[in-house]
């Protein structure tokens, strides 16, 4: 790539990394054939010495643009010692007329336009003069061929132009789209972590905290006429007390090391979906059901699971006015299977959709919560639910074949 002060000039083409060394041995061998063949032809009388030198030299300056590269100032000056040079050669020895291929690559890829199109009629120009002072008759080709040979090259230097700064354009507009994605990433990447800290501060610390608002009030209500239950819900308080301190401390771990802890200590999943029950609706009974064996599954999954547990009780602890709750959870050769049903006064599922209504109360946020965490899991959520016929939570994980 050409740096700015090359850019600045505009020339009709870019420098080509891999093509230059290929045009330095061009030159070599047309240099060297051509000087080979001035001696054969003349020996080492008359201009000889310097015809070698010349050579020698002009091979050594194509070698040194490289140098100059950056340097508008130099960059001229070598362009213009190279051409001169070339030419003072062709005068002396038309052999090396063909050695203005090279050369001209290199006007064309320093000069503007205009003075690079002027330079090259300059050089073919030269060689026909060159070739007409050796020639007894007047010969066609002298005119036509370097004619030819320039017009091929500048319409071969076009096309490579074009294609590469239309390479250019395509690798700025992937760079600029790959940074664009990066942020893009970046932002999905917060946000999600937002929303993952939200669902889970609602589905722990919130429900832990509800619980203990529910138990104490339970207590307060009993604490003389019922001393012993009123004890019961004090220490239940306690314990969903430790819960909920326990989740800050993991959603705190969590948010640092960006990674998921296992919020149940290796407990059976069976109780733990006891005590989620226990802790979240206390007051309503609950029958819990467990069919097959217990599987071995990720902490994530595990979490899911006694989170939609909680959320899904929570929600009629709140709002169903069910009197009678059943959780089932199936455990199948390839599944999972959570089922959490009440009889409550249900609902009608298409308020949801509603932005008024989406995100109030546990109906809205709880809900949405679930779903979204069990969905990031890979797992499945539904949900069946109709005024007056309660309401049924379900959710499934496919498990992994071992």
């Amino acid at each position: 790539m050409s740096t700015h002060a090359e850019q600045g000039m505009r020339g009709i083409l870019a420098p080509a990394t891999l093509l230059a060394p290929w045009l330095h041995l061009v030159l070599f061998a047309l240099v060297a054939t051509s000087t080979w063949r001035y001696l054969e032809r003349h020996g080492l009388a008359d201009n000889a010495v310097s015809i070698v030198l010349g050579a020698a030299t002009l091979i050594a300056l194509y070698a040194m643009r490289p140098l100059a590269r950056g340097r508008t100032g130099w960059l001229i000056a070598w362009t213009g010692s190279t051409v001169l040079l070339w030419a003072a050669l062709t005068v002396a020895a038309p052999s090396f007329a063909w050695c203005a291929v090279p050369v001209a690559f290199a006007v064309l890829s320093v000069l503007p336009e205009g003075w690079a199109m002027g330079t090259l009629a300059a050089m073919m120009l030269t060689i026909a003069l060159s070739w007409a002072r050796i020639s007894t008759d007047l010969d066609p080709t002298l005119i036509v061929g370097p004619l030819g040979v320039a017009l091929v090259t500048v319409m071969s230097f076009r096309a490579l132009t074009r294609q590469t700064r239309e390479r250019e354009v395509l690798l700025e507009k992937l760079t600029k789209a790959q940074h664009e994605l990066a942020r893009a990433e970046r932002r999905a990447g917060a946000l999600t972590e937002r929303a993952r800290l939200s669902r889970d501060m609602h589905d722990s610390v919130g429900q832990d905290l509800s619980s203990i608002n529910l138990l104490l009030q339970a207590a307060h209500q009993s604490w003389e006429a019922r001393p012993t239950e009123a004890r019961e819900n004090v220490s239940m308080a306690a314990a969903a007390a430790r819960e909920g301190l326990d989740s800050i401390r993991r959603l705190v771990r969590d948010f640092a090391d960006s990674a998921h802890g296992d919020p149940v200590h290796g407990i059976p999943l069976n109780d733990q979906l006891r005590q989620a029950i226990a802790a979240t609706i206390p007051e309503t009974p609950v029958e819990f059901h467990a069919f097959g064996t217990a599987p071995a599954v990720s902490p994530e999954v595990t979490e899911a699971l006694v989170f939609t547990t909680r959320g899904a009780l929570a929600n009629v602890r709140e709002h169903a006015r069910a009197s009678r709750v059943a959780v089932t959870v199936t455990y199948n050769s390839d599944e999972i299977l959570l089922d959490i049903r009440d009889d409550g006064i249900g609902f009608d599922p298409a308020s949801m959709a509603i932005p008024a209504l989406r995100g109030h109360g546990l109906r809205g946020h709880g809900l949405r919560g679930i779903r979204e965490r069990v969905e990031s899991l890979g797992g499945i959520f539904d949900m069946d639910s109709a005024p007056a016929e309660g309401t049924t939570v379900s959710v499934r994980f496919t498990l992994e074949e071992s």
